[in-house]
């Protein structure tokens, strides 16, 4: 199974700490936030991956060099222009569609800025078990952008905090839940991808969910979550380190 981890952002949220390096080689307790990202996919049985680099690419190029790329098969997907996670995952394609024989095969895609304890391989099986298009770990707790899915966890809409609510279909009922910024998906939704150059996933997510296509959503309140996209998150996750809350 192969991943990707989305790590060619700016870092804008996290400066000063990302002014003379990039967000993924921020530490938090001595480690690295790629280092903690490809630690958490390699206990999950996952060797193959890509990484997406942007800002100080060739110091990302050199860090993982250095480390041997922590005993993984580490692709590097180089980005002139920022392409946001859409642009960047359909970049990858030839990574994470190659030598499958047009097999329909799942991938990881991870934010780098996330911490968490989710259980990747049950969530791969939740995927598969649904046979969904894509799959997305979510929480209940407060965000300014909620995902709102119907009950049978396919994805149906959007709501920020402002009250805007886009629908792409119109269940009886709806959950709203927070995005961890981690999916399972399947290498199928390629071809689906018509978006081009620059665009997020998450609109070409409900204009799939619009058309039918299963994007599912994988509750996973049981397991520890932190966002280390503020320097006050990476203290507090220090701190939940410390505590051995997440290790």
């Amino acid at each position: 199974m192969k991943a990707m981890v989305l790590a060619a952002g700016l870092g804008t949220r996290l400066r000063p700490l990302t002014n003379d390096r990039p967000k993924a080689l921020v530490e938090v307790a001595g480690r690295t936030l790629l280092e903690i990202t490809l630690s958490h996919l390699r206990e999950s049985g996952i060797q193959d991956v890509i990484v997406n680099v942007h800002h100080y690419a060739d110091m990302m190029v050199d860090y993982l060099k250095s480390a041997n790329s922590f005993g993984m098969h580490i692709e590097i997907s180089r980005e002139e222009i920022l392409l946001d996670t859409g642009g960047g995952l359909k970049k990858a394609a030839w990574f994470l569609s190659g030598n499958s024989g047009g097999a329909d095969t799942p991938f990881v895609l991870h934010n780098v800025d996330v911490i968490s304890t989710i259980d990747l391989p049950r969530m791969v099986q939740f995927h598969m078990e649904n046979k969904a298009l894509a799959t997305l770990a979510v929480q209940e707790r407060a965000t300014s952008r909620y995902l709102l899915f119907d009950e049978q966890l396919q994805l149906c809409g959007r709501r920020t905090v402002s009250e805007q609510t886009e629908m792409v279909r119109s269940p009886q009922r709806t959950s709203e839940f927070a995005f961890t910024g981690i999916h399972i998906i399947s290498s199928r939704i390629f071809p689906l991808l018509t978006e081009v150059g620059v665009f997020s996933i998450v609109p070409a997510y409900l204009r799939l969910a619009g058309q039918r296509e299963k994007i599912m959503a994988f509750p996973a309140n049981e397991y520890y979550w932190r966002d280390l996209g503020k320097p006050e998150n990476i203290k507090q996750a220090e701190k939940d380190i410390q505590e051995k809350i997440v290790t």
